[in-house]
């Protein structure tokens, strides 16, 4: 019986709206092209301020799917 084996990816995702937005927007991008996406995890929350205000909620996320046939 052959083991599983999983890639884990970075990627970080944006919103105008919220942290949570943008990790949600990460992974709905990453489930266009991976397939069978098991767990994300979220490694660190930053926001892009342009003249004194929030401009970007930026989300960072691990992700990891399964890899090979």
């Amino acid at each position: 019986m052959a083991e599983s084996v999983y890639k884990i990816i970075e990627l970080v995702g944006t919103s105008k709206v919220s942290w949570e937005e943008a990790a949600g927007s990460a992974i709905e991008k990453a489930s266009e092209t991976l397939r069978d996406l098991r767990i994300a995890e979220v490694s660190a929350m930053d926001m892009q301020i342009k003249d004194g205000k929030i401009e970007f909620y930026r989300t960072k996320v691990k992700v990891s799917f399964k890899f090979g046939g």
